[in-house]
């Protein structure tokens, strides 16, 4: 984990070169995290310190940050977002019921609980959820969303530009869901019996079909 704290941001980026420098044997091959706090980054402030970590061989996977516009940069930079840890426990749920691992940055991120009301969760690429996501509860994907339970919150599926994006749920009734830059709502009415559902963009619409999960 790289922490810059305080202080100018040229001046925090060039202090970090120097200590790339001097040891770059020791950081050659290795992969970092980046910690900002609540400092607010662009797309470019971020290219900037994965580009130069990666003149030195490191690899940068992941932000941690608490500002809007840092996790949205982040995400749109192809890298994993990381939560604050007292922004977790303020925001979602007891620090006891977090994940102790951040996933890679590749491939899917699995989320083995249930999303409730007012938690937030982002990943570039693949979110599963084995749970439910209660309503007020947001999920925002570079690529596909699979919830194992009932989706009632808002999910945002594709949110990369990726239009073959899809959301599966066993109930699928979100309060909003989106496909790139395709929204839909759920009907007024309700379904007495849910039934498992695929959404997807077809012919430039949303549309909800019988989803194969067996």
């Amino acid at each position: 984990m790289i922490t810059l704290g305080e202080g100018l941001w040229d001046t925090l980026v060039e202090a970090l070169e120097r200590r790339l420098e001097k040891g770059a044997a020791f950081f050659r091959g290795g992969r970092a995290a980046l910690d900002v706090g609540s400092r607010s980054l662009d797309e470019a402030q971020i290219r900037r310190v994965r580009d130069l970590l990666a003149r030195y061989g490191v690899d940068l996977w992941a932000v941690r940050g608490t500002a809007e516009a840092t996790i949205v940069a982040t995400v749109r930079s192809g890298l994993s977002p990381l939560l604050d840890p007292e922004g977790m426990t303020s925001r979602t749920e007891p620090a006891g019921e977090r994940e102790g691992t951040p996933a890679p940055p590749a491939g899917g991120l699995v989320v083995e609980r249930t999303v409730r009301s007012g938690q937030r969760i982002e990943h570039p690429g693949d979110v599963i959820v084995i749970g439910d996501v209660h309503a007020g509860a947001e999920i925002i994907a570079g690529r596909h969303v699979i919830v194992w339970g009932k989706l009632h919150g808002v999910v945002h599926a594709g949110a990369l530009g990726d239009e073959s994006a899809v959301v599966c749920a066993l109930d699928l009734a979100p309060t909003q869901l989106r496909i790139a830059d395709h929204i839909a709502r759920s009907p007024e009415e309700r379904r007495r019996r849910p039934v498992p559902e695929m959404a997807r963009v077809h012919r430039g619409r949303i549309e909800a079909v019988p989803w194969p999960h067996r």
